[in-house]
């Protein structure tokens, strides 16, 4: 006999056979790895090295390293607990499971508000593109049509978004590496055009032109394009055998962004002046001016397509990501338990209608603010994706302590632990100090401890709510009817 009336009794068996719903295991390694390439080449590269360039000059080569030093230690430390732990929520239970549940909670619905964020950054990116094309066209109407797209991707079958994600990833990741062939090919003078050289790197300021303070402050731009690595963990509860997936993915896509990133940086520098294609404003991608500068046909059109590709791909699994954390906390009971019901096809739906409303502020932005409505957005997730970082460097602090001995069964391992996680943890919060002195960011900091406090405040009231749940069902026994 239950313990609860027949209508509670009820009501409690439904819920039951809702949260026994599951994300569906059918992302493979391909897609897993295509993925977390989608989620990490996009804007942060194509559009905001305008930012970095202008402040470290060609020097912003050595800040993308840095940034990939910082984002390898990050990325093995994830795959060591995912390894152990493939669960929806990935680094969010990570977090309530070594640290403490107010970790847990403010790490999850950090990232889930600054994906959120990312994707209003990303298809505001796409407009810009657009308008290189349609100069005279409203940036909104970009915006809003790309945004509608995006939901009904997402809105199919996980299976579909990752298939669907792998060819837009490959897409990309092939139009990157012919930009640094042909690249390479101009600045050696092949195909019987004059070569342009190396003068670029020096001839205007030389290679540092505003010192090491300069190539510093790139890096508090520089390391976001590496913020995306967390993807394969979080996508790690629909991993088919994640105990092998993992580890390759994590190991192919850290040193393709590092591949990319570095080579495909230091073309667009050599090609052209740094000053003439980082002129510190948000108008279009120094890629696509690269090559409008050296006269190629048709080569700035075609790179235009590619950053287009790149920032949609990007929005794409932004989206995913922010609705999967936002499923994970209503799964957890820190949110509401309508984000955590599956449609029939395998989808968080109501999660993923909360994770459009970054691109519904997007259009706002690009409505009355567009100049500055890309730089608004984009700098305003850069301190909370600081924070998750931290956050994932201490539980897997704590994480290496509770395995002990066990670590030398992973298949993956971070190298010079915990020298490296400390150095990783200390170069994050200094970057965090440092936004105060790049132009575009000096909110960044202040807005998110503001959110911080507010989480807290969401926190103590889920916990207060938490409780008095408890001690209803323990009552619940008195207020039984009689067994017949």
């Amino acid at each position: 006999m239950s313990h609860l009336p027949p209508s509670t009794t009820q009501q409690h068996e439904r819920d039951s056979r809702s949260a026994s719903q599951d994300l569906q295991r059918r992302l493979t390694e391909r897609q897993l790895a295509m993925i977390a390439i989608g989620g990490a080449i996009g804007v942060g590269l194509f559009l905001g090295s305008n930012v970095t360039i202008n402040q470290a000059g060609p020097a912003v080569l050595l800040t993308y390293v840095l940034g990939a030093a910082v984002s390898l230690v990050v990325a093995y430390s994830l795959a060591e607990m995912a390894v152990i732990h493939p669960v929806a929520g990935a680094f969010g239970i990570y977090a309530e499971k070594y640290l403490n549940p107010w970790f847990g909670f403010t790490v999850r619905a950090t990232y889930g508000l600054i994906q959120i964020v990312a994707i209003g950054a990303e298809v505001t990116a796409v407009a810009i593109y657009f308008q290189y094309w349609f100069p005279n066209s409203p940036q909104w109407f970009w915006v809003a049509l790309v945004s509608s797209g995006i939901i009904a991707i997402n809105a199919a079958q996980v299976g579909n978004f990752g298939e669907f994600e792998y060819w837009f990833a490959l897409i990309k990741v092939i139009a990157i590496i012919a930009f640094i062939v042909v690249g390479v090919g101009l600045i050696l003078g092949v195909a019987h055009r004059p070569p342009i050289g190396f003068r670029n790197l020096t001839a205007y300021g030389g290679f540092m032109p505003h010192g090491v303070r300069g190539m510093w402050l790139a890096l508090t731009i520089a390391i976001s394009s590496y913020m995306g690595v967390e993807v394969i963990a979080v996508t790690a509860g629909e991993a088919r055998q994640p105990e092998k997936a993992i580890p390759r993915a994590m190991r192919t896509i850290v040193f393709r962004l590092i591949l990319f990133y570095v080579l495909a940086v230091g073309v667009m520098v050599t090609m052209s002046p740094w000053n003439q294609s980082s002129d510190g404003t948000i108008s279009g991608s120094p890629f696509v001016r690269a090559f409008a500068s050296v006269g190629v046909p048709y080569a700035a059109l075609l790179m235009n397509l590619v950053v287009i590709t790149a920032a949609l791909s990007s929005a794409n699994t932004n989206l995913y990501l922010s609705t999967r954390m936002l499923f994970s906390l209503a799964r957890g009971h820190y949110a509401p338990t309508q984000l955590g019901h599956l449609s029939r096809n395998g989808v968080p739906h109501y999660a993923l209608i909360a994770s459009s409303m970054g691109m519904v502020v997007a259009i706002m932005l690009a409505i009355y603010v567009p100049k500055r409505a890309f730089l608004l957005m984009y700098g305003s997730a850069v301190a909370g994706m600081y924070f998750v970082w931290i956050v994932i460097l201490l539980a897997h602090l704590r994480f290496r302590r509770f395995i002990g001995s066990k670590v030398n069964e992973l298949p993956l391992r971070v190298k010079f632990f915990p020298m490296s996680s400390f150095l990783a943890i200390g170069a994050l919060l200094a970057l965090a100090g440092s936004t105060f002195y790049v132009d575009g960011l000096q909110y960044s900091v202040p807005i998110f401890l503001i959110l911080l406090v507010a989480m807290s405040v969401a926190y103590g009231a889920a916990r207060r709510q938490h409780t008095s749940d408890d001690m209803i069902l323990e009552t619940a026994p008195s207020m039984a009817d009689p067994e017949p």
